[in-house]
Order: C-alpha cells, then structure tokens, then sequence
C-alpha cells in the first residue's frame, strides 16, 4: 500500500500538527457551487479572503515570505481593502496547482527582484475590496436595506440610518453565495489605517516560539532522508561510483543516480545518509571545464574592456568623440567576483512520488516554477503534481531555481510511494550555486578646460544572466538586464542619474563556464560601484566636494533622497575626529536610493561606524518594515564588499563553507539611521535597492580616510580589513 499524505489548512505532518500561527500549507479546493472553505466548512468570502464565525481573518499570500516581510506587507493592502480587524488576521498559502485550477486567480508566484508587492498590489487590493462589498451586500440584504446604506470598518458592518451592526464572521457565509461586484473602486492612500502603517509582522510571534515551518523541518511518515553529491566541476559528469562499499552501512537504504552529473544515498536518517556518501567511491568526468580558472576568467573578460564589438544600452551625444578631444581624461577599470547566495537554509525539498501523483515541500521564491519542474522531472501532468511552499530559511534569488527541486523528485520516482527528504549539505549548496555575475568595467571620463563633465563612457565585460538562465529574454543577442539595473535611458526599473551630454554605456558579454544567477541586487550591485566611486574619483579629480559634483549632473528624484541622506548625516558639517564620509546613489527596482557611510580606519583596519540610507519607493506600505529592509540589506551589501569572493581553480569554486566563504558578524554591523520619503507617484521596491549603495559609500569614505582607491573588491584583498 502505497502512502499519500494528505494536507488541509488546519494540519501538516511535521512530527507534531502545525496548527494555527497561520503557516499553514495549503488547503483543499471544493468543487462545484460549494465555497466552503476546508475541512471545517469555513466560507471563502472568495479566493482572497476567508472569514470564520468567529471573525478570524485568512489572507490568502501567493507570494513567498523569506523573511523580507512580503506576506506582512501583501496582508496589510488586503486587509486594508476588507476593513477588517487587524488584530484577527492570519494567513495561508495556497499551491501553484490550485492557482492553475482556478485560473491563476492569485497571479504569478514569483518572489525575486522586489516584486513581492509591486507586482500584486492592484491584485491582493482588488481581492480585498471585492471581498467587502460582497460582505456589505450579504449584510444589506439581510436587512432589506441599499448596500450604499452601509459601511464596514474593524470587522463590524454598520447600516448608518438604523444603527444596526453586524460582523463580518455572521455574514460570511452569506456574502460568499453574492455575486462578486465587477466595479471594484480602490481607497485612496492618503486614507489608509492599515496600510502604510508601521505594524508588525505577521509571523514574528510565531517565529519567537519556533512554529513556523521550514522546508528543513518537513516530517513525514516513514520518511527517508537523501545525501546528495554532484560533480564538483560545473558541467562535469558522474562515470561510475561503487555502491557495495555503503550498502551495508547502518540505515542506508539506497544508492540512486540522480541525472548525469550527481549520486545521492538514501538512509533513515540523513546523517547516516551523509557518512555513506562520504564514504562512496566516486568517479567523476570533470571535462573541458576542469581547465578553468580565476586567472583565466580574469583574462577573459580583460579582453573586453577593448573589445570592437559591444552591445549599446544607452547612448546620448558622441562620447569617444568629446573623450578624444578632452582638456582632461579620468579613466579607472574595476573588477567584481563570483558571490554565493549563502542562505542560512541549504537547498532541500521533500517528495512523494507515484505513478499518478507528485507532489513536493520546499522552500521556493516560486511555486509556479517549482510545479513545472516536478511535472517535467516526474513525467507526469501538471494536474497531478503539485508544490506545498514553506517558509523560506533566506532566499536571496537563489531559491528562484528549481535544481534541488528536480533532484528530489528524480530520486523519489526511484523509490515509489516513499516520502523522501532531501538535504544539501552546505560544501554542497555553496559549490553548486549560481552565483553573482563575474564583471569588469572600464570607466573613462572627460572635461573640457572649465572642468564640466562633458563624456563617460562606461564599458562593462562580463556575464549575461540571462543568457545562462533565460534566453527567450535577450534583445537581439543582448541582455537588457545588464543596463536596466541603474543604467537604462530612462523608464521606471533603474534610470541612469546623471544628465551628461556625451554618453556610452556598453556590454561586451564574456560567458565563463560558472553558472550566473540572480543574487539578491543582482546587476545594481556592481553598476553602482562602477558608476558611484567613479564619480567620486571625477570630483575629486577636479577638486570638487563629491556631493556637490553630484548635485550639479543628477536628475531631480536622484538629487532629492541623495541631498535628504546627507542632510541627515550631517555631510556638511565636520564629522568627529578620525571619522570619514563617503556618499553613493543609485536607482533600482524602481526605487531611488542613497546612502551615506562614516568609517574609521586604524592600522589598516577599517571600522564602518554608521550608514544612513534613504530611499523613494513611491509608497510605503510598511515604513518600519522598509527600515528593517534597509538594515538587512546593508548587512548584505557590506558582507559582499567586505569578504564576498568566490575563487575558481581546476574547475570549481574553492569555498566550501562560511570558514572560507566569510559573511559580516553582529559586532561588525554600524550603526544605521534612514530617510524614508515616498512620494506616493510610483510602486518601487524595498529589499534590493539600498543594497547597493553600501559598498560605494563605504569605498568613497575609505578614500577620503587614506587617499587609497579600492577597484577590485572584496576588501580584505586590499591589504584592509573590517575593524
């Protein structure tokens, strides 16, 4: 007999139930006109809201929470729609297959490039506000009175002219047999009480008392636990590995191959899982590839710094032409290496597979994409495969690819009816990433005999992220990508700042054979350092104080949260003795950022004392959400600058662990101050934006700390260190 778990709202297997705290994974979708909602006949107001007798609010989040707060923020635009009672909301995630089943009712599942709200906040609005006039309806009908007559506000719907009142939890039942209403108005911001409103997070209370559950805690009965390996040397093969030296180890209970290139050992444990693999005899095809090397790679993309051919992302007068006939030329080449994501969490996921079902825990940043990857690996329909999301232990982009998905699904379809779990160790996640994309850049720049900038051209060499992992989305051959992340023309995703009337900003692409992806910030991360301590180095270069050099070229939103950051550091007054300043601007995502470091350096020791950071995000849905997203993402931004390089040699990457691959400890972090100033014009994005001011700020206070330029990064190989 073959065991199939089954998951509703109210339970998941996972030693004990995990009840309640709103983690709940998943529910089952009635069919025909019956909209109860679970096993416990609960109403769905409709896809967007359930409502219990006793008032208790479900939202319904699509999106993946890794701990940036999305659900939080998604809830509080529902919530604010509904007018509910915000001290009664909980929540729930519905799977990929039952948003297909209804027609993606809930939209993309896509959780990356600070999209999380300003992708959906129309949708999850839309699905509030529908829910409460559906609400109203049941109410007035019941009364024999207009809906117009009504009003709803803290879960209490209240008929003006008679004084009655009723809640939402006694009319739910009601209004989900209502006609949902086809003119759906929204409220204006400047009304808001839920949103926009500092509140706390949802799930912070249950993660206080460990409930929340992770993709690394799934149990399931009779489960067993996969140890996995694949071919440390990216495009390697697996030839052959001897499984009669571990088949007799304690608790091992397979040796499956798992595609061409990885081996895996299943036990009932996964420690005994992990001994057997270490004890495997393997034998790898490393191929061509085992020939690459940093040095190579380096020299590679050295090439295209000088490089005939390159791809053109934004173009403004003749810029080679005003550099050729400059009365002065600054120029400066930078390099930035391989990052790996590093979450907490490693990879991991939990399958059962059948001959006619699939389905599958885990961690993912998209459950749509999670589902295509189970039905493809597993062989069958979509309709019988399906994706239970967890809460995410960090995600940074790398949990947008499905490889730990595949696997886990290969290696249960070859034992059957098995739960099987499966756990990277973290050698394995850190050495079999996708990683920040390697560059180099070459700036050059030019003023005429008064000193005005009058040319840049800015050559970038490097990876296409795209190209790796996404061609469908390349432009004739280019990569959008690499201008649209700061650099573009114009539009709302990342606007170059500077008006200067001769401009180049170009791509010659160099595709190594390490695998790129989206790590959190992705391209901003470097075009800012490009662009932000180059003009840096330009002001200095004409003795000009850098931000107002800045000031004179920076369009209007640009300026604004650049002159607000440094008005609340203090830029123009002195800073206290042995403290140095340096000031970075970029736009990304959507958002116009900045940032202000102050540093100390002490017999090479480089100490970050505080950053503020500000942004325009259009609008705040969270403003003390969006200050917790700008402290974590310096955090982020510093650790890369600081330490972040992954090294290539025979191969593959030569960090295994966070021995080698260091990130920044808590008594490393300064202190960090912020400007919050949406100007209610635009939805940008929160987690990744300020990331990328971090690095710029702090390498432009280095230099005016020690007069030293640092264009290749990270910092510890510049004979400086974090304090």
């Amino acid at each position: 007999m073959t065991y199939m778990p089954k998951i509703d709202r109210r339970s998941f297997v996972v030693g004990t139930a995990a009840a309640g705290a709103g983690y709940a994974l998943g529910f089952h979708l009635p069919s025909g006109a019956d909209v109860a909602h679970a096993d416990d006949a609960t109403p769905e107001v409709n896809a967007w809201v359930v409502i219990d007798p006793d008032d208790t609010v479900i939202i319904r989040i699509a999106k993946s929470e890794m701990g940036q707060g999305t659900l939080t923020g998604l809830a509080q635009l529902t919530a604010e729609e509904l007018g509910c009672d915000w001290s009664k909301v909980t929540f729930e995630f519905p799977t990929p297959g039952q948003n297909l089943a209804r027609k993606r009712v809930w939209g993309d599942y896509f959780t990356a490039g600070s999209q999380g709200i300003r992708s959906s906040n129309q949708l999850v609005r839309k699905g509030g506000a529908t829910a409460r006039m559906m609400l109203v309806q049941a109410a007035a009908d019941g009364w024999k009175v207009p809906a117009a007559e009504c009003t709803a506000a803290n879960s209490v719907i209240t008929h003006k002219a008679s004084g009655r009142k009723t809640t939402f939890g006694k009319v739910a039942a009601a209004a989900a047999k209502v006609q949902p209403p086809t003119d759906v108005p929204l409220k204006d911001p400047k009304t808001w009480t839920i949103a926009g409103k500092p509140l706390k997070r949802l799930d912070t209370p249950a993660k206080i008392v460990g409930k929340p559950i992770y993709g690394i805690d799934v149990r399931l009965p009779g489960m067993l636990y996969a140890a996995i390996s694949a071919c440390p040397v990216f495009g390697g093969k697996l030839t052959s590995y001897d499984e009669t030296k571990v088949t007799d180890m304690p608790g091992v209970k397979h040796v499956v191959r798992v595609g061409d290139d990885a081996v895996a050992v299943v036990a009932d444990s996964w420690w005994r899982a992990k001994r057997a693999l270490d004890a495997l005899p393997v034998v790898w095809d490393e191929g061509d590839n085992a020939k690459v090397s940093s040095a190579t790679i380096a020299q590679f993309l050295k090439e295209g710094l000088d490089a005939a051919e390159a791809f053109v992302g934004n173009q403004a007068g003749d810029a080679k032409g005003a550099i050729a006939g400059a009365a002065k030329v600054v120029e400066a080449v930078y390099s930035y290496p391989y990052q790996s994501h590093a979450p907490m969490e490693p990879m991991n996921a939990t399958a059962v597979y059948t001959s006619d079902r699939c389905d599958v825990w885990c961690p993912t940043q998209n459950g749509e994409s999670a589902l295509a990857a189970v039905a493809e690996a597993s062989g069958l329909p979509v309709a019988q495969c399906d994706v239970y999301k967890t809460i995410l232990g960090g995600g940074f982009g790398r949990r947008g690819q499905t490889d730990y998905v595949r696997q886990v699904v290969a290696i249960a379809k070859q034992v059957p009816g098995t739960p099987i779990k499966l756990l990277w160790t973290r050698e394995e996640d850190t050495t079999h990433d996708v990683y920040h994309p390697i560059t180099q850049c070459k700036m050059r720049g030019a003023f005429d005999a008064k000193n005005n900038l009058i040319g840049l051209h800015m050559r970038i060499s490097g990876q296409s992220i795209l190209a790796y992992q996404l061609p469908a989305r390349m432009v004739n051959g280019m990569d959008p990508l690499v201008f649209v992340q700061g650099l573009a023309p114009k539009g709302p995703e990342g606007e170059f700042g500077y008006n200067i009337p001769n401009l180049l900003i170009d791509h010659a692409m160099r595709n190594p054979p390490i695998p790129p992806g989206f790590w959190r910030g992705v391209n901003l991360n470097h075009n800012a350092i490009y662009v932000e301590t180059f003009m840096d180095e330009l002001a200095h270069a004409v003795g000009e104080d850098p931000l107002a050099f800045r000031l004179k070229y920076l369009k209007p939103k640009h300026a604004a949260v650049l002159r607000a950051v440094a008005e609340k550091a203090g830029y123009g007054k002195p800073a206290p003795k042995g403290i140095y300043r340096g000031i970075a601007q970029i736009m990304g995502f959507g958002s116009y950022v900045a940032g202000c470091a102050e540093i100390s350096v002490t017999n090479g020791h480089v100490k970050v004392v505080r950053i503020v950071g500000g942004t325009n995000c259009g609008q705040a849905v969270n403003p003390e959400q969006i200050a917790r997203q700008v402290e974590g993402s310096f955090v982020y931004g510093l650790s890369a600058m600081l330490y972040g390089e992954c090294t290539v040699r025979g191969g593959r990457i030569e960090q295994r662990n966070f021995d080698t691959y260091q990130v920044m400890r808590i008594d490393e972090m300064p202190k960090v101050e912020f400007v919050i100033m949406p100007d209610g014009e635009f939805w940008g994005g929160v987690g990744e934006p300020t990331i990328a001011v971090a690095a710029p700020a702090v390498l432009n206070a280095i230099f005016a700390a020690t007069g030293k330029r640092i264009r290749n990064f990270p910092l510890k190989n510049n004979n400086l260190s974090a304090a």
